[in-house]
C-alpha cells in the first residue's frame, strides 16, 4: 500500500475543513454564511434594545430609508404609510436569507416594539396609544429578522403622535369607554373569492360592532395566506377548499383583510 507524506495529508484535511473550520457543507441559505450579523465588521452585535434583534450593516450609499408618515383615520385611530427607497417588503420570504434591499418592518411605539409590517400601510388602533404624545418608529429589517443598520444604527423613520385624551364620566372623573356588544349572536359573514387574480365580490367596506364576531369565508384558486390586518390573524389558503375564519372584533378602527403572495385586498372592515 502507498503511503501518502504527512505534508499531502495535512492539505487534504484542510480542505475538508474548509475556510470556517468545520466540514463543508451546502446547508447555507443563498446570501448567508458563518458569520453572525454585527455591528461593526468582525464584532458581534450585542441585543437590540428593544429585543434580541441583532443589525446588520450596510455601506451608507446602498443602505435602504424609511421615512414614516402618520394620517389620521377618517374612522378611528391612525394610518401608517412606510415611504422607503431602495427596498422591497418580501412578506413571503420571512425566516429566508437577508438579501440586501429586501425584508419587513418592525414598529415601536416609544421604544416599545408593538407590531411587525409586510407592507407600506399599516392601521394603528386609537386604543393602542395611551394620551399624551409619543414617539413612533419603523426600523427595517432583514427576512433573517436582522436590523438592516449604517455604521451600527439601525434604519429607520420615526413621528410623533398624539394619543387621544380619556373620556369623562358623569362624574366628572377620566374613565375610559367599554367595549360595544355585538347586537345579535349571529356573527357579521363575509364571503368571497378569489380567481385569476380577481376578488369577487369586488372589496368593500363592512360595519361591525366592537365586541361582535366575524366569520370570514373565503375561497381561491391558488394557494396563498389570508391576513387580518390589527388582529394578527393569517391562515392557509388552499386552493378549492373553503377558509372559514372567525374571531371577535374587540378593536374599532379600518382593518384590511389581504391576501399575502396575491397582496389582493378581500375587504375592509369598519370596526366601531
Amino acid at each position: 500500500m502507498t503511503r501518502l507524506p504527512l505534508g499531502v495529508l495535512a492539505v487534504a484535511a484542510a480542505l475538508l475543513l474548509g475556510g470556517c473550520g468545520e466540514p463543508v457543507t451546502t446547508h447555507h441559505r443563498p446570501g448567508t454564511d458563518h458569520a453572525p450579523a454585527t455591528a461593526s465588521a468582525g464584532t458581534p452585535g450585542p441585543p437590540h434594545a428593544h429585543g434580541d434583534h441583532r443589525t446588520r450593516d450596510v455601506p451608507a450609499a446602498e443602505a435602504p430609508s424609511v421615512r414614516l408618515e402618520v394620517r389620521p383615520d377618517s374612522d378611528s385611530g391612525w394610518n401608517l404609510r412606510l415611504v422607503t427607497e431602495r427596498f422591497t417588503f418580501t412578506p413571503d420570504s420571512v425566516g429566508g436569507a437577508a438579501l440586501p434591499g429586501t425584508g419587513h418592518a418592525h414598529l415601536y411605539l416609544d421604544g416599545k416594539k408593538i407590531a411587525r409590517l409586510y407592507g407600506p400601510w399599516h392601521h394603528l388602533p386609537r386604543e393602542a396609544v395611551p394620551p399624551g404624545s409619543h414617539t413612533l418608529a419603523a426600523r427595517l429589517s432583514a427576512d433573517d429578522h436582522t436590523l438592516w443598520s449604517v455604521a451600527g444604527k439601525p434604519v429607520e423613520g420615526t413621528a410623533t403622535v398624539e394619543g387621544p385624551a380619556p373620556e369623562a364620566n358623569t362624574t366628572g372623573s377620566a374613565t375610559a369607554t367599554g367595549p360595544a356588544t355585538a347586537t345579535g349572536p349571529a356573527p357579521v359573514t363575509v364571503a368571497v373569492s378569489v380567481s385569476g387574480g380577481k376578488v369577487t365580490p369586488p372589496p368593500g367596506r363592512v360595519e361591525v360592532a366592537k365586541g361582535g364576531r366575524v366569520r370570514l369565508e373565503v375561497t381561491g384558486d391558488r394557494a396563498d395566506t389570508v391576513h387580518v390586518h390589527g388582529f394578527d390573524l393569517e391562515r392557509p389558503l388552499i386552493p378549492g377548499t373553503p377558509l372559514v375564519l372567525e374571531f371577535t372584533a374587540d378593536r374599532s378602527g379600518l382593518f384590511e383583510v389581504e391576501t399575502h403572495d396575491s397582496r389582493l385586498v378581500l375587504t375592509q372592515l369598519v370596526v366601531r
